[in-house]
């Protein structure tokens, strides 16, 4: 059998080697699944929800042996390891929450009763990506299960471990096994045999536009459902009306979080002209506080990238003579780190245009409103962007005239569990997140009672 090896990303050190699945294990998980998944959507609706509760309270009392999984093999600074088991309780609470809820409708018909219902799909496959393995794994398996599906999760290859452990978790739990099943293993084959798979009926992909493309081009074979989070180039918009000191100071965290490995990240900074000398000048100081270093260190802000090969990438678009308006510092010696980097900017820049997925931003002044929108579009991705200012006329005709999905005002928190989340043009299809989650892991059906006499 093929094996993965899971290197830590600060120190380079192999921590574990996990099995890796292929085809013939993915064929043995998608028949166990659709026997649990029968066997789970058969439950009354409040033996789901309270066994979801369960695991929820299992995960929050193995939170702190989650998080240190996410430091080892993500590289993930501990206080953001620490929110990331969290998030996972949470989602599998909000879910909970979902499963006495997912109603149907009476719809007022001549002749009859009009009813609709919610069926479950049935399996559903999750790849998920090696940036935050654990929140975005959740994200599809904790509505799936409460609607009623089977979830057979892929993890990315260099971050299985956190996953194959809230597998456990979910059987201490108490949920049916086989029910929710992880499937370590490379994405041509283990994510393929999936993606391609006749019993599997929703692929939910979060990755890369080009893969996204390649995935949605083979779920059309079997008209699989698909959900998509792709890429993203997002913007932050701040104009000259704008807290100026409070928009410098929360700008690195929207680039530099995760060590700038985020759909989200906003490594575009659109600045009004009239203040782009000032916003420079207050941005450096706050971008050499965020401090890269030992992810097991509390005081740390930012580790290492997740791999050379990542490292590699986001130095073909900086190479290390390039001027920097703004370059941080890495610890010395082993681990995949690179500095936080701020480079002064065109729009046509390859740095402004294409997602680099490294703690890299480019600053690029605008003259107006109508500009800095026009930048804001000029991309083919539409995923999240913040807009600072003051005016809340602005703030509401900027964000309806952004081309993205997630937007915040004077904030760069546009993703919660509690909203509906998901991309414009090439950032994606579909919507994850929010009251509506359960909705997209369930066909309508609609039934029709004649009440007429015979």
């Amino acid at each position: 059998m093929d094996e993965l090896d899971v290197l830590n990303p600060a120190t380079e050190e192999v921590i574990a080697t996990v099995p890796a699945a292929g085809r013939t294990d993915v064929d043995t998980a998608v028949a166990r699944a659709a026997r649990a998944q029968e066997r789970w959507a058969a439950l009354a609706p409040g033996d789901r929800a309270r066994l979801l509760r369960r695991f929820a309270a299992t995960v929050d009392d193995h939170l702190e042996e989650l998080a240190a999984l996410e430091v080892r093999e993500a590289g993930h600074p501990i206080g953001n390891a620490r929110w990331e088991a969290g998030n996972v309780r949470d989602l599998l609470d909000y879910a909970a929450g979902g499963v006495e809820r997912l109603t149907g409708r009476q719809i007022p018909v001549p002749g009859g009763l009009d009813v609709t219902f919610h069926e479950p799909l049935g399996v559903v496959a999750v790849i998920a990506p090696w940036n935050f393995p654990m929140p975005i794994a959740a994200w599809g398996t904790a509505p799936a299960l409460a609607a009623g599906d089977a979830v057979l999760l892929k993890p990315a290859e260099t971050t299985p471990l956190t996953a194959l452990r809230l597998a456990e978790l979910a059987l201490v739990a108490g949920l049916p096994e086989g029910l929710f099943q992880v499937l370590p293993g490379e994405g041509p084959i283990a994510g393929g045999a999936l993606v391609e798979h006749p019993g599997v009926a929703k692929v939910v992909f979060t990755g890369s536009t080009a893969v996204g493309k390649e995935i949605m081009a083979r779920c059309a074979a079997t008209v699989k459902r698909v959900t998509l989070e792709l890429g993203g180039k997002s913007p932050n918009i701040v104009f000259a009306d704008a807290d100026i000191e409070a928009a410098a100071a929360a700008a690195p965290g929207s680039f530099l979080d995760n060590t700038g490995q985020d759909c989200c990240a906003r490594s575009r900074i659109l600045v009004h002209a009239p203040v782009y000398d000032r916003f420079l000048e207050l941005l450096e100081p706050a971008v050499r506080a965020f401090t890269a270093g030992d992810p097991a260190d509390p005081a740390t802000s930012m580790g290492p990238l997740i791999s050379a090969a990542q490292r590699e990438r986001v130095r073909s678009y900086v190479p290390e003579t390039a001027p920097a308006a703004i370059r941080g510092e890495t610890p010395a010696g082993k681990g995949f780190w690179y500095p936080a980097t701020v480079l002064e900017g065109r729009p046509d820049d390859r740095t402004a245009v294409e997602e680099i997925f490294g703690p890299v931003a480019v600053v690029i002044p605008f003259a107006d409103e109508t500009e800095a929108v026009r930048l804001a579009n000029a991309t083919d991705y539409g995923l999240s962007g913040s807009i600072w200012t003051r005016d809340v006329g602005r703030a509401v005709r900027v964000s309806r005239a952004v081309a993205a999905g997630n937007l915040s005002v004077n904030s760069h928190r546009s993703v919660r569990y509690w909203t509906p989340f998901g991309g414009f043009r090439q950032s994606g299809l579909g919507r994850e997140l929010g009251p509506d989650a359960l909705h997209a892991f369930t066909e309508t059906k609609n039934v029709f009672i004649s009440t007429e006499e015979s």
